[in-house]
């Protein structure tokens, strides 16, 4: 009982939490104390989270280091965080007393809304844990880029086509004539390749896509991009499946491989990603700066 003294959070308290790249608002149900790395034994807080607005399967036992105050540093930090990361998010309600008084005059419009979003709502969705440890790696990236105005070194290696063919190369035995596990493969490509340009990238690395497209024509964005935008692509595969009409099953089938790639990505992820991304050059910060 005496490591309850030591939690930073406790039960009822809303605060700010990392889901991915991002910080939503979240109130916590339950606190606990765990161990956070079983190989070595190390313990520490964890809590039960619920993100505001969104359905209860996401609630999720998050350890301390995702979780922040809600204070005006912090509230900057998630703003900032949410203009920088390409994509569309799920809206961070305000939390204001005057934006809740706001949004109690709007409450015919909102109905509105929500009469028509129904259907999407209803539609089957697919969460996608993000293992901790490339969460980190997400939020690495987006200060390597936004912050320190670092970028990716392109084209990479392995590259997206080499890193799905490594994962395939591993489940050789189990997977490799598993028709499903083949489709499943063959469609994150595909949608790598498609959204990259218009979903992956933060503003900051714009310039270098048109530049790196210029240079590799003929080449499919899977072929110059690596694990680091692959990442991102993971964390919008929930809004991804969303907008699409697959059934129930179909989706299980996906999220199964989806995780199981995930945690192949934690554990060989010295391979795979980036600890440290090359600072863009003085011409090309000028470029993107005017």
């Amino acid at each position: 009982m005496s490591h309850k003294r030591q939690l930073t959070f406790e039960a009822g308290e809303n605060v700010l939490c990392f889901h991915g790249p991002l910080l939503y608002e979240a109130k916590i149900l339950k606190t606990d104390w765990r161990v956070l790395d079983p190989p070595h034994g190390d313990e520490g807080p964890v809590y039960l989270v619920h993100y505001r607005g969104w359905k209860q399967t996401w609630d999720e036992w998050v350890p301390e280091s995702r979780a922040l105050k809600i204070n005006e540093a912090n509230l900057a930090k998630q703003a900032s965080l949410k203009e920088s990361y390409p994509g569309k998010k799920k809206a961070v309600p305000k939390t204001t007393a005057a934006s809740e008084s706001s949004a109690r005059g709007k409450n015919r419009t909102k109905d509105t809304s929500a009469d028509k979003e129904e259907d999407f709502t209803k539609r089957p969705e697919i969460k996608v844990p993000i293992p901790d440890s490339l969460k980190t790696q997400l939020v690495d990236d987006w200060e390597y880029i936004t912050k320190n105005q670092q970028l990716v070194p392109l084209p990479r290696t392995p590259n997206v086509v080499q890193i799905l063919e490594m994962y395939k190369e591993s489940k050789k035995d189990k997977k490799a004539k598993d028709e499903i596990f083949q489709e499943v493969m063959a469609g994150i490509k595909t949608y790598f390749d498609k959204v990259l340009g218009n979903l992956l990238l933060y503003r900051f690395e714009r310039q270098q896509y048109v530049d790196i497209r210029k240079k590799n024509n003929g080449k499919e964005d899977s072929e110059i991009y690596g694990g680091e935008h692959l990442l991102r692509l993971f964390v919008q595969f929930p809004m991804l499946i969303a907008h699409t009409q697959m059934d129930q099953d179909s989706i299980n089938a996906l999220r199964e491989n989806l995780v199981d790639m995930l945690k192949w990505m934690q554990k060989n992820h010295k391979d795979l990603l980036l600890s440290e991304y090359e600072n863009a050059s003085p011409a090309y910060q000028s470029i993107v700066k005017s």
